[in-house]
């Protein structure tokens, strides 16, 4: 990449590193510039410095966004530190014993549950505080100093404090937590990253964070050294950055960082074609993404990783284990099988050249919706014979052809991620007719056609660079952050001053934050929001709160309203409890300003590649392929066709077509008869 003009302008780059992929897209003036690579899972930080050597050794000044899958990886295969929980005395086994609920409601069996901690890690300290925050029993100190010899003793990497109704009160957890770093050792304290009651996912929450400090705090300060000459910040789950400091002390939150990022990319290219109502459709080689949006990115409190529960604000994403290397096995029972298992980047499906088992990316070759002289625009090689070679095992075992076998896989894929689209959509009251689909990933554009068909959505919707379009979100993140503080009150006897003044609080507190990573309060937009329920109820809705017009109680009316909305029925006359005041800190960053184009009929004679053949609903076609990067706005294509680019690939069926509008998005809608 050339070096600009001006000396001041900042390079930005956005890297989000894939389970089979690492995407750097680089944006500098204007211009958008791609590098996609094969990931290396055993150190993430050579595929990441192999992307990025072309826009960092001329001594550019770089402002790096890092999407991460480190952390979730540690946490999914039980790789994260050696650590120790403390917690009240009584409390030892509140992360092993959990909530009553079940994933099989009437199995007779007991489940077992995936642990980090060792039981004999667990501390019970002596002290006692009251829901009320009242001190009936003060911190015995020097229990506690024999507990931290045993756990230098035990070689403890980091420690979860997680003390009995320390939302109400924190003194116990922050005179526990001095000693311990007295003593050296790292900690994750419940009452700094999560000060909300509800003991069991709060130290879930606790936890799981400091299982993620050792893996994180290693990787991210690795990274920070070798990009010493750049600012580098971390994507969050909750769609906005922070620092490498933050996200060293809270990894957690960076759990699902590259899937957000894509739903970031998603929202923003879908506003400037016009869309308000979008579900984003992100899959790649290891997995699928999909995120409803209804006017604006969705959050949820309720999150799982694998089988951890993990309170905090993230994106609304639902995942499956469905992408372009998932496993194609035939099971104990004669079936076939796609996924959750992924091959990755190495060996990856057969065509690779590494190995000889056969993948979703296989069948797609083998039916010729890839073009083998053209994947990732040419730079790498695939073995197409490979791919039929691997079906052909497959084949065998159920009695059917390589085709037929193939057309199968592409079948059961499409099954479990319109499973995932219904998930988000109407198993939430949404229905996806009134939404479009919009389609990214490495392999999003060759499946999204035939998500859509079933579910009757009318539009599809494939982004420029959508092959990259998780890195691309990241370069128009903001700088946000999160805060919670637990308010357990009736409403109805709360005053608006009382509210207003633990705001305050909570606001005073976001606003230091956000200085010390260089914003002013100018910069900074505050947003209230308020944890309410009916009394009695287990879980809460979550409301904007803004004195100026929910004044003399008007977002009790509120509340009544959007609990009708979802539940179909309300209770006038019952008292509402307010449970969390929840506060959001925002920093606005300079966004991409993408380039538009005037329309032009006629497509390019360089757009024109070949034609290949391809199997379709049991039929072969003889379909042209496209070389996207020379197709214009306002060109137009009837389907079959195959649209390429140097990320990914589209796939345009019979009886559809595809416009290109002024932003270059691919619009795909079927042919009006």
């Amino acid at each position: 990449m050339k070096k600009s003009k001006k000396s001041e302008d900042w390079l930005r780059i956005g890297v989000d590193s894939g389970g089979t992929f690492t995407d750097v897209v680089a944006a500098l003036n204007g211009r958008l510039e791609v590098r996609k690579v094969p990931s290396t899972p055993d150190d993430p930080s050579i595929a990441i410095f192999q992307g990025l050597k072309d826009f960092i050794s001329g001594g550019q000044k770089t402002f790096i966004i890092h999407g991460t899958t480190v952390g979730t990886n540690a946490l999914l295969e039980k790789k994260g530190g050696r650590i120790a929980l403390l917690t009240t005395r009584g409390f030892e086994d509140i992360i092993f014993i959990g909530r009553q609920t079940r994933k099989n409601l009437y199995s007779l069996a007991g489940e077992t549950r995936d642990q980090i901690v060792e039981p004999e890690l667990c501390f019970g300290l002596e002290e006692r505080i009251l829901s009320s925050g009242k001190v009936e029993k003060p911190l015995n100190i020097k229990s506690l100093k024999k507990i931290i010899t045993i756990l230098k003793q035990k070689n403890v990497q980091a420690v979860a404090i997680c003390l009995l109704h320390s939302y109400a009160n924190p003194r116990s957890e922050i005179e526990v937590a001095e000693e311990l770093r007295k003593a050296g050792l790292v900690v994750s304290v419940s009452s700094e990253l999560l000060p909300e009651y509800r003991e069991y996912e709060r130290t879930s929450t606790t936890v799981i964070n400091a299982y993620l400090m050792p893996v994180m705090d290693h990787y991210l300060q690795s990274l920070k050294e070798r990009l010493s000459l750049s600012q580098l910040k971390i994507m969050q789950s909750n769609e906005g950055y922070i620092s490498v400091e933050k996200a060293r002390k809270e990894p957690i939150k960076t759990i699902l960082s590259g899937p957000t990022g894509g739903v970031v990319g998603a929202w923003h290219l879908a506003q400037l074609s016009g869309y308000r109502n979008i579900i984003s459709f992100d899959m790649g080689g290891t997995s699928t993404d999909v995120s409803l949006i209804n006017g604006c990115i969705g959050h949820s409190m309720e999150n799982k990783v694998g089988d951890f529960p993990i309170r905090l604000p993230m994106v609304d994403v639902h995942s499956v284990g469905a992408g372009g290397g998932s496993l194609v096995y035939v099971d104990k029972g004669g079936l076939l099988r796609v996924g959750p298992m992924s091959l990755g980047a190495k060996p990856g499906p057969a065509c690779y050249g590494y190995g000889d088992q056969a993948a979703v990316t296989d069948a797609n070759v083998l039916l010729g919706r890839l073009d083998p002289e053209f994947f990732l625009g040419g730079q790498m090689k695939i073995y197409p014979e490979k791919s039929r070679k691997a079906l052909e095992k497959i084949a065998q075992k159920i009695g059917k052809t390589a085709i037929e076998t193939a057309a199968g896989v592409i079948d059961i894929a499409n099954a479990s991620m319109e499973k995932a689209i219904r998930v988000i959509s109407v198993e939430r009251g949404y229905d996806p007719r009134h939404f479009t689909l919009v389609s990214f990933g490495g392999a999003g554009g060759l499946q999204a056609v035939e998500m859509a068909e079933p579910l009757q959505i009318p539009e599809v919707v494939v982004p420029r660079q959508a092959g990259v379009l998780s890195a691309v979100g990241l370069l128009m993140a903001d700088s946000i952050k999160d805060y919670s503080q637990a308010f357990i009150k009736l409403a109805e006897k709360t005053e608006p001053e009382k509210l207003e003044k633990a705001f305050r609080e909570i606001e005073a507190r976001a606003i230091a934050e956000m200085k010390e990573d260089g914003f002013s309060p100018k910069q900074i937009i505050l947003e209230r929001r308020l944890d309410l329920r009916y009394l009695g109820q287990s879980y809460e809705l979550t409301l904007p709160y803004r004195s100026y017009s929910f004044n003399n109680y008007r977002y009790l009316n509120e509340f009544q309203r959007e609990h009708r909305r979802l539940f179909s029925y309300y209770h006038p006359n019952r008292p509402i409890e307010i449970v969390n005041l929840r506060v959001r800190a925002i920093a606005r960053t300079k966004k991409i300003k993408l380039e538009s184009f005037k329309d032009e009929a006629r497509i390019p004679d360089s757009a024109r590649l070949k034609k290949q053949w391809l199997v379709y609903s049991h039929h072969k076609y003889r379909a042209d392929v496209f070389n996207r990067s020379a197709l214009l706005s306002g060109n137009r294509i009837a389907g079959p066709a195959l649209i390429v680019d140097n990320e990914s690939t589209t796939f345009l069926p019979p009886e559809y077509e595809a416009r290109v509008d002024s932003y270059l998005n691919l619009i795909i809608r079927k042919k009006r008869s």
